[in-house]
């Protein structure tokens, strides 16, 4: 989700101050009809979807594909583990990202147990435009997917989680569910190990948890701590990791623990 070390850090800070301060406002709502589990933020008629039921023994991992300016931009070794291991993930994809990856997106389309979403074009900070920018931002990764892959992506997460009223409403306008987490695996930060990732994730992930990691190559131990995770809460507590359509609307619920 990021193009340089100094990005990185705008993000990681972004994402978890983001994160801090939109969660202190959100308010779950474990019946939600529409939308999956919505949290209703204090913005209005604005809803984002950041979790899943929280009586749904499931849990979605989900991967952000932003572009960078160098490396190859593409975790390889981390699709190949989750294609071996048959692990359900949501990839959200940004149109820049697709326009020098054309191989790996079909890759990712073709996978049965994997689904796409947009991350917006260029990664821009969407409260930062105007309205028309937005949408153009917002729609551009979504009409590429269509039209040159056949892809009708339905999910949407805005770059840096950033948001206002103005792109929830492009978002819903356009037919697209608004994708947050409620879950941060912290792996662009250089500064924790895999071990301590996985300390925190393990106090964190519950029920119905939507966990944000990176597949553009830039985050630090995703690999190894999906793999640690898979052995963890999948294999050892039997949360079940789905894409965040079938957690939304496919759970089978169960009891939690």
């Amino acid at each position: 989700m990021f193009a340089s070390r100094t990005d990185a850090e705008l993000i990681d800070s972004g994402i978890l101050i983001g994160m801090r301060d939109k969660m202190l406002g959100a308010t779950l709502t474990a019946c939600a009809i529409m939308w999956g589990l919505a949290a209703v933020v204090g913005d209005g008629s604005a809803q984002v979807i950041r979790s899943g039921p929280p009586t749904c023994k499931a849990i979605a991992l989900t991967f952000d594909m932003c572009p960078v300016r160098d490396g190859s931009g593409y975790d390889a070794e981390l699709i190949n583990v989750l294609i071996a291991k048959r692990i359900p993930a949501t990839f959200f994809l940004s149109g820049r990202w697709m326009a020098t990856h054309d191989a790996e997106v079909r890759t990712l389309r073709d996978v049965p147990f994997f689904e796409i979403g947009t991350h917006g074009q260029a990664h821009a900070h969407l409260p930062k435009l105007d309205a028309d920018r937005q949408r153009a931002e917002i729609a551009a990764p979504v009409t590429l997917l269509q039209t040159k892959y056949g892809h009708r992506a339905s999910l949407f997460r805005p770059p840096y989680g950033k948001y206002d009223d103005t792109t929830v409403e492009i978002v819903r306008a356009l037919g697209l569910r608004f994708i947050l987490w409620n879950v941060v695996s912290g792996d662009p930060d250089p500064r924790l190990s895999r071990t301590r990732m996985v300390e925190i994730l393990k106090a964190t992930v519950r029920n119905g948890s939507v966990i944000v990691f990176h597949a553009n190559g830039k985050g630090h131990h995703t690999r190894e701590v999906v793999e640690d995770l898979y052995q963890d809460l999948v294999l050892e507590q039997g949360l079940q990791p789905v894409t965040v359509t079938k957690l939304l609307d496919q759970c089978t619920h169960g009891p939690t623990h």
